[in-house]
């Protein structure tokens, strides 16, 4: 006999929980309630948005929350007048008090974009590809007081393509998430998961990205850069300089080469190449950004931007 659907209050805010929510609304639980971030002026105009969660939500039609701060007794309100029998956290934005954690009969689960214990912390989709990882994937655990540290309940595993960029594995991963929290939202209700600690001694960690973390060494190898540009596209990017204006790099390819020029340094490929030395092999530059124009292949860039030979990237 099949369990009795789950009552759950859903907090989510970018578009990597938007296929959650989504497929919960398909499945046989039932959402009570959506938490989202308030809405914030963006872009240049500063203009009022709303988060991919709360569009969606409004779509669903599910009622909807945004609470100002994750403290205090009106959060604990909103999260619990409903009377859920758990809440499910994908990617929110805001850390849960004990008080919040701790209370729902059946507990708070999330979606976490890596094989816990391996990366927690903001930014594990970008650190597996920068570290050159084959593989990575989805956890689903039962969150507690600390950061990324609660029991894991369900794992799901995908291989990580030599061309994947942080955009394609996170829309990858964000597809798995949803049909992992699904299945583990029905073995709940059916009792039929069996937590499992996390191996602290197996513990590495994923912090949060930052726009100077993009910048290019050139010291580095040629596969190093090509991994750091794909897991910095498409945010923070991944950029050098020349002569003082940034110039930012969305693909790259190592080429089976070598040179003894210094690190950086533009060197002879074919007439629309750009091919730089780096501290072990080069890189072939395959589409770029000027600081004020469009993202181009790098035949186009150089019909528009001639870079001469023996050009230095810092």
């Amino acid at each position: 006999m099949m369990a009795n659907p789950l009552k759950l209050v859903f907090m989510g805010t970018p578009d990597f929980a938007v296929p959650s929510l989504v497929a919960l609304d398909q499945s046989r639980h039932r959402i009570l309630r959506v938490i989202t971030q308030p809405d914030r002026p963006r872009g240049r105009g500063r203009r009022m948005t709303i988060s991919p969660v709360k569009e969606t939500a409004l779509r669903l039609g599910c009622d909807i929350a945004q609470p100002a701060s994750a403290r205090g007794d009106d959060f604990i309100t909103v999260c619990f007048d409903p009377g859920p029998d758990l809440m499910v956290v994908v990617a929110y934005g805001n850390i849960l008090p004990a008080a919040v954690v701790s209370r729902p009969p059946i507990g708070v689960v999330n979606v976490h974009a890596s094989l816990l214990p391996r990366y927690r912390g903001a930014a594990p989709i970008q650190w597996a590809i920068i570290n050159g990882d084959d593989h990575t994937g989805i956890t689903t655990m039962r969150m507690d007081a600390g950061m990324d540290t609660g029991d894991i309940l369900l794992t799901a595993r995908t291989s990580i393509r030599s061309d994947d960029t942080a955009a394609s594995l996170h829309d990858r991963l964000a597809g798995m998430g949803a049909e992992l929290l699904v299945d583990t939202l029905d073995r709940l209700a059916a009792g039929d998961i069996e937590p499992i600690p996390q191996d602290d001694r197996q513990v590495t960690y994923a912090p949060l990205l930052k726009k100077k973390d993009g910048e290019i060494d050139w010291h580095r190898s040629a596969t190093a850069i090509e991994r750091l540009i794909r897991g910095m596209t498409p945010w923070p990017g991944a950029y050098t300089f020349q002569e003082g204006r940034r110039l930012k790099i969305f693909r790259a390819a190592v080429i089976d080469s070598t040179s003894d020029m210094p690190p950086g340094t533009v060197v002879r490929g074919f007439a629309d190449e750009l091919r730089v030395a780096t501290g072990k092999g080069m890189l072939s530059l395959l589409e770029l950004q000027g600081a004020s124009g469009k993202r181009l292949s790098t035949a186009d860039y150089l019909r528009g931007h001639p870079i001469p030979l023996g050009t230095i990237f810092k």
